[in-house]
C-alpha cells in the first residue's frame, strides 16, 4: 500500500471514530497493546537516525510494537549503523531495514512515515526540519536544539507543514509526574514560586586534549554536519561529544534538560523567562572538555524563579534527589527524585502524599501521529523548544562570564538570600571535593535580560549575547531562517 493510501486509511479511521462519538455511539476504551494493529496496511514505517546509545531505546520502542516497522537505519558511522542498527533490527524482527549513511537519502524515501532522531545534539534541529519538510512526522531527542534560534525553527516548520513532532522528554508521559504536577498546580503545597532542578551526576575526565584519528567507519563530514570542520581533539569519539561546545551542551543540556523541563512544567511557565544568570566552571581536572561540569543557572519568570544545579564531581543527594526537582511552596515541598515518582511533604518534613506510575512516551507519539492532533502529544515540540532554550540561555551567561575566585561571587548576589544559600552549598560542594572554596576560579556570568516573546536578549549585553542564540552553519548543513522554511 502506498504512503498516500496508508495515510488516507489512518485519517478515515480517525474520522469514523469522531463520527461515532458525535452520534452518541459507544467507543470502547482499549489498552495500549489492544490499540496496536498488526495489519501491514496500518503499520507506520520508521527511519531511525542515530542508533548508538539512546538510539537503542528508539530501536527497542519501535521494533517492540505491532503497529510500527523500522524500515531504515541512518548513521554516518557504518559500523554502528550495520551492527547496532540493521543487525539488531534483524535479530528482533527477522527483517533487514535499509541502511543509509546520509539522512537526506532516507528522507527521499516516500514510504517512510516517521523519523526518530537520536543523533548528537548538533544534528537534532536540522535533522528534524529536513524530515518535516520531506513530509515525515518526527520524534526528536532532547535537547531538541543546539541553540535557541534553531529550536524555534523546528516549531515553525512543524506548524507550517502540519506535522506531529514529539520531544523525547519522557517525564511528560509518566502518570506519577503528571499527578504530582497537577497536585502542585492545585495548591497542594500552597503557593509555589521556586523550583530547583538538580543534575548531580558524576562525570570523570574525558582525557587530555590532543589530535586523534576519526574511526575509519565514520563519514566525518556527515557526522559533523552543521558543526565546523575541525580536528578531533577527544580520545573517545562517541558520547564524549557532549562535553565539547561545537556538538554538545554540557550536562545542563544533556541530563539536565529532563529536570529543567519538569521544573518549568510544575512552575507553570510557558516561555524563556525574563532573565538568566549562571556561574561555574570545569573543575577538578583539565581535559579535552570545554563545558562546565559544575554550574548554577538562575532563571527568573516575573516573581517565579527556577534554579538549576549541575554537579559532575562527587556529591550527596539534596533533599533525597540527585537527579531531580524540588518545588518549594508556602505549605510544604515536593521532591521528584526520578522520572516517574514524587513525594510531597509539609513544612515539618512529614510525608503527606506519594505519586508513582509509568507509561510509554513513544506510544503517546504514535497515538498522536494516528489522530493527527498536536494536543494529543504529551511533549509537543514547542514544550521541548522552550525547555531546551532555558539550558542554552544558562550556558550563554556562563560562556560570557568574567573569571573570578569563588570568594568574590557573593558580592554579585548581594541582598538575594536564596542565591546566597545556593552559593553557600556550591562552595561546600567544592570543599567536599578538596577544592579551594574561596580561591577556585570560576566563570561568573552576567545577568542577561530577555524579551520572552521575541526570544532575544535586551539591555546593555544584547549585542554581545544575541549572536550566541544561533551559530555559523557549514554549508550545505544550514538551518533555514523562518522565511526559508
Amino acid at each position: 500500500m502506498s504512503q498516500h493510501s496508508r495515510r488516507e486509511f489512518l485519517e478515515q479511521s480517525m474520522f469514523a471514530a469522531a463520527s461515532a462519538a458525535a452520534l452518541g455511539a459507544s467507543v470502547p476504551q482499549l489498552s495500549a497493546a489492544e490499540k496496536q494493529s498488526s495489519s501491514p496496511n496500518e503499520k507506520l514505517r520508521v527511519a531511525l537516525l542515530g542508533v548508538n546509545g539512546r538510539g537503542q531505546s528508539h530501536l527497542g520502542a519501535f521494533t517492540g510494537r505491532k503497529d510500527t516497522e523500522v524500515v531504515a537505519i541512518v548513521d554516518p558511522d557504518e559500523s554502528v549503523g550495520m551492527t547496532k542498527g540493521v543487525g539488531n533490527v534483524f535479530k528482533k524482527t527477522g527483517k533487514k531495514p535499509t541502511y543509509y549513511k546520509d539522512l537526506r537519502k532516507a528522507f527521499d524515501d516516500q514510504k517512510i512515515d516517521v523519523v526518530s532522531i537520536a543523533t548528537p545534539n548538533h544534528w537534532h534541529a536540522l535533522g528534524a526540519i529536513w524530515a518535516i519538510q520531506a513530509g515525515k512526522d518526527v520524534y526528536c531527542e532532547k535537547p531538541v536544539s543546539h541553540n535557541v534560534s534553531e529550536g524555534r525553527r523546528i516549531v515553525e516548520a512543524a506548524r507550517k507543514y502540519n506535522k506531529i513532532v514529539q520531544t523525547g522528554t519522557q517525564c511528560r508521559s509518566q502518570p506519577g509526574l503528571i499527578d504530582a504536577v497537577e497536585f502542585i498546580k492545585a495548591g497542594g503545597i500552597g503557593e509555589v514560586k521556586l523550583a530547583r532542578g538538580t543534575c548531580y551526576k558524576r562525570r570523570k575526565s574525558i582525557g587530555a586534549k590532543g589530535n586523534y584519528d576519526v574511526p575509519a567507519s565514520v563519514d566525518y563530514d556527515l557526522w559533523l554536519g552543521p558543526a565546523p570542520m575541525a580536528q578531533l581533539t577527544r580520545k573517545r569519539f562517541h558520547y564524549d561529544w557532549h562535553w565539547q561546545t561545537p556538538t554538545g551542551n554540557g550536562d545542563l543540556g544533556n541530563q539536565g534538560i529532563h529536570q529543567m523541563d519538569v521544573a518549568r512544567w510544575g512552575l507553570g511557565v510557558d516561555n524563556v523567562g525574563d532573565s538568566v544568570q549562571a556561574y561555574g566552571g570545569r573543575l577538578g581536572y583539565t581535559d579535552a572538555g570545554d563545558v562546565a561540569n559544575t554550574q548554577v543557572s538562575i532563571h527568573q519568570f516575573g516573581d517565579k524563579r527556577l534554579v538549576f544545579e549541575v554537579r559532575g564531581l562527587e556529591t550527596e543527594a539534596y533533599r533525597g534527589a540527585k537527579v531531580g526537582v524540588i518545588f518549594y511552596g508556602t505549605d510544604g515541598y515536593v521532591v521528584i527524585p526520578s522520572y516517574n515518582s514524587a513525594s510531597a511533604f509539609n513544612n515539618d518534613g512529614k510525608l503527606i502524599k506519594k505519586f508513582s506510575g509509568s507509561a510509554d512516551h513513544f506510544g503517546n507519539f504514535v497515538d498522536a501521529v494516528r489522530s493527527r492532533k498536536i494536543s494529543d502529544l504529551n511533549a509537543d515540540i514547542e514544550e521541548g523548544h522552550v525547555s531546551s532554550a532555558l539550558c542554552h540561555l544558562g550556558n550563554i551567561s556562563y560562556e560570557l562570564g568574567e573569571t573570578m575566585p569563588v570568594k568574590e561571587v557573593a558580592g554579585e548576589m548581594k541582598g538575594d538570600s536564596e542565591a546566597l544559600e545556593t552559593l553557600g552549598r556550591f562552595r561546600q560542594h567544592l570543599s567536599n571535593n578538596k577544592l579551594d572554596a574561596d580561591d577556585a576560579v570560576i566563570s561568573m556570568g552576567p545577568k542577561l535580560s530577555i524579551d520572552s516573546k521575541k526570544e532575544t536578549f535586551t539591555g546593555g549585553m544584547a549585542s554581545t549575547a544575541n549572536p550566541k542564540l544561533t551559530r555559523e552553519y557549514r554549508k550545505p548543513f544550514v538551518v533555514p531562517t523562518s522565511a526559508n522554511l
